[in-house]
């Protein structure tokens, strides 16, 4: 039996194509949610943020409506200069789940994407910190996304994936540059029995290396249209993911130039993924 396949963008505040003149912000997201049955939430990941939000935002979407959700980056080693302390890691991480307990109990909580940074190279005090991690929130769904290529170097591919399936994690398929180290390969496996998740980060190779010492990295890093050729040959690789596990979550971070969501949507069309029960779409009179 062929798993679901569930196709978003990351985030719902910025797809400007998506909103008709008038939508105010407090509405985007239940907007969004007559487009799309997922959504990757960034905002968790440059604070913990309060309840109130979840609750907000689990009332905005329908009862199949999903989050995955990027931990604090004091969580994932992004704050350099500024580690998270042993004696201070347990009360970190528990403020945390405490935070998105809204998600949880209404079903909502699709993942949680711990996302590493590109210096967070395959040594053995990493691959501790990962089993902890995932071993800290042994009760949910926890993805993990590697950016350096070491933990996909030929010698350690297997190993790297016998990990996650070891620990119970979920693996990060991603699409992206292949500048230097700060990066990985597609490696199109599963290790969970209930999710895979892919990640379409662009192709932009000059932007991933140095996108200017005027520019904003993401802005720059980000920008990037798919081609029909390229989001094709994406196909079969989804749909042998999707025999393997019981849902395959996609998601489009190609946003810089607002492209994320038409290539998400001619994903869709592709793979003939249209969900259900979604929000009730608003009519469109101008």
């Amino acid at each position: 039996m062929t798993g679901k396949i569930s196709i978003g963008v990351c985030g719902w505040g910025d797809h400007d194509d998506l909103y008709t003149q008038g939508v105010k912000p407090k509405e985007k997201l239940s907007v969004y949610a007559s487009h799309f049955p997922i959504v990757e939430l960034d905002s968790s990941f440059y604070a913990i943020l309060p309840q109130k939000n979840y609750e907000t935002w689990v009332q905005d979407t329908p009862d199949r409506f999903g989050f995955i959700v990027k931990p604090y980056q004091a969580m994932t080693g992004h704050q350099r200069g500024a580690e998270v302390q042993t004696t201070n890691r347990e009360e970190l991480f528990h403020r945390f789940e405490e935070s998105i307990q809204p998600l949880v109990s209404a079903g909502k909580l699709k993942a949680l994407l711990f996302q590493f940074p590109p210096w967070f190279d395959l040594q053995r005090e990493h691959v501790n910190y990962v089993q902890w991690c995932v071993r800290s929130f042994a009760d949910y769904p926890v993805a993990v996304e590697f950016r350096h290529r070491s933990w996909f170097a030929e010698s350690y591919r297997e190993k790297t994936l016998s990990l996650l399936r070891t620990i119970g994690a979920i693996h990060v398929v991603c699409d992206e540059p292949q500048v230097g180290s700060g990066c990985v390969p597609i490696v199109p496996e599963v290790t969970h029995q209930q999710l895979a998740l892919v990640r379409f980060h662009g192709r932009n190779v000059a932007g991933w290396r140095d996108p200017g010492p005027n520019q904003n990295w993401r802005e720059v890093r980000y920008l990037y249209k798919y081609s029909e050729a390229e989001l094709a040959e994406w196909c079969p690789r989804i749909e042998q993911l999707a025999e393997k596990t019981k849902e395959v979550c996609v998601l489009f971070n190609n946003n810089s130039g607002g492209d994320a969501v038409g290539n998400a949507k001619r994903m869709m069309d592709l793979l003939d993924a249209h969900p259900e029960g979604l929000n009730p779409r608003q009519m469109e009179l101008f």
